[in-house]
């Protein structure tokens, strides 16, 4: 068996390299061998166990499997599920190391595997330096630009308003309203401040707004609850935001889906360095909701069962790994295999298939006909009255969201037989005092950097194909969060 080893220093922080690396089919961007690859199954990219079938330049196709990923030790391990080249037993393993002289990071890259004999050499070599040494270089490559490249200089025009393409509704209805278009920024007044904004969230309420049943725009409108970005400039009587500073927000009214935007100061949320910008448009609406679900619509404790619909969802993923870090037992619904696997990953102790099973009697079964202690439902019509039967008594509904349609209420009755407490809570209602607002974030943050959370990004899209987006949010089809890049 040949070992094969690599070892680097990136000119880099540690943190941005690894947010690169993590990100199990980043290769396309950054090293020059691959030609295009993508994740099998739509799965998150970060997810153990996910699958990157890849075709290199010279025509090669390789699928390999993520083993392992500990953002904690910065280490990822993968290996060969099939490929032309004549490899075999091939595992290798990435691991980063922070160099605190200039802040910069180790990269060590090793593997083991078995070639025909007499072709050792042939295959140390390639490995070693058509695929180590060469992504080392690409990386390296790749840094700099994005660090060099300087941000694309507004366009002006009167009153000093930024020209910025953004996503506008002109009408009501489906995905199609969604319409590319150019409009005016205009610049921050008395506690204001304007954003060039970097990534921005996708958000069953962006649906809500786009087909008219949340009023929340004036036609022609700009819908979006949720982005991360760069503050440009702020307005008279703005303190603790400073041009430069990266920020995030989710917050109404909507306006998210731009490349520039002016809000108030108070709904930004100044981003520790640990945060990308990515992952900050995919954690603040979310991460908050989970935070509120399970620390103050009901406070989640060590023992309980705990039934999450949509468990695969951008809200599910989280839930399902912030009641599993409090010491709860999950149980989670999803309709496919895939989204089972996605689930299970991120803590969801029994995924249940829907399409396969019946929530209500496997909730059953697993509790030991007691039922689950609370039922975080997202999903509405289809799942409340079930919700409501899987609970034992004592027993806490938290119905927060409807991507079905909207539930009929319990009957007064049905409560009182379990002596059932129901919740209807708004995330904005909690994120409207600002001290509130920065307390959850950096609750959300702690976690992140803990590593008891991650964002689970699943789906990427241009903000241009934002109508994409909408249509497979709709259809079911994402796991985990859907980021729109401007």
């Amino acid at each position: 068996m040949i070992k094969v080893t690599r070892s680097s220093v990136i000119d880099a922080p540690i943190e941005r390299v690894w947010a690169v690396l993590r990100d199990f089919n980043s290769h396309t961007a950054w090293h020059a061998i691959v030609a295009e690859s993508a994740i099998e199954n739509g799965e998150p990219s970060d997810q153990v166990g996910c699958v990157r079938n890849f075709t290199l330049k010279d025509g090669n196709h390789i699928r390999e499997q993520l083993l392992a990923l500990s953002d904690e030790d910065h280490v990822s391990t993968y290996c060969i599920l099939d490929a032309t080249l004549p490899m075999q037993r091939y595992v290798a393993t990435v691991r980063l190391k922070k160099v605190t002289d200039g802040n910069r990071t180790f990269w060590h890259w090793e593997s083991t595997f078995d070639v025909p004999r007499g072709r050792e050499r042939e295959f140390a070599e390639l490995v070693g330096k058509g695929v180590y040494e060469a992504g080392f270089e690409g990386l390296r490559s790749y840094l700099r630009q994005s660090r060099a490249a300087p941000a694309p200089a507004p366009r002006r025009s009167a009153r000093g308003a930024i020209r910025s393409s953004a996503i506008v509704i002109g009408r009501h209805g489906g995905a199609d309203e969604l319409k590319l278009a150019e409009i005016d920024v205009f610049p921050p007044g008395p506690g204001e401040a304007r954003l060039r904004q970097t990534a921005i969230g996708v958000n069953y309420i962006d649906l809500y707004v786009r087909t008219g049943h949340y009023p929340l725009v004036s036609l022609p409108g700009v819908p979006g609850m949720e982005a991360a970005g760069e503050v440009i400039d702020v307005g008279e009587g703005v303190t603790g935001i400073l041009p430069g500073d990266r920020v995030a927000y989710a917050c109404p009214p909507p306006g998210a889906y731009a490349q520039y935007r002016t809000l108030k100061a108070a709904e930004l949320v100044v981003l520790p360095e640990a945060i990308g910008d990515e992952a900050a448009a995919a954690l603040m609406l979310k991460g908050m909701s989970a935070e509120y679900l399970v620390r103050r619509s009901y406070r989640v404790e060590g023992g309980d069962f705990v039934l999450v619909h949509s468990a695969a969802g951008g809200v599910g993923l989280l839930l399902c790994q912030w009641a599993k870090h409090l010491g709860a037992t999950v149980i989670g619904t999803v309709s496919t295999e895939a989204k089972a696997r996605a689930a299970r990953a991120a803590g969801c102790d029994h995924p249940i298939v829907t399409t396969q099973d019946d929530f209500v009697a496997r909730t059953r079964e697993i509790t030991g006909g007691r039922g689950v202690v609370v039922a975080y439902d997202g999903v509405g019509r289809d799942t409340l009255a079930g919700s409501l039967e899987a609970l034992a008594a004592p027993g806490h509904l938290v119905s927060y969201g409807q991507s079905s349609g909207a539930p009929e209420p319990p009957p007064l009755a049905a409560l009182s037989a379990k002596s059932v407490t129901f919740s209807r809570p708004v995330l904005f209602h909690y994120t409207a005092d600002p001290a509130r607002l920065r307390e959850m974030a950096g609750n959300v943050f702690d976690l992140v950097a803990r590593g008891a959370l991650r964002a689970g990004i699943g789906q990427r899209f241009p903000l241009a194909d934002a109508a994409r987006a909408h249509r497979e949010l709709e259809a079911r089809r994402t796991i985990g969060a859907s980021v729109l890049a401007p």
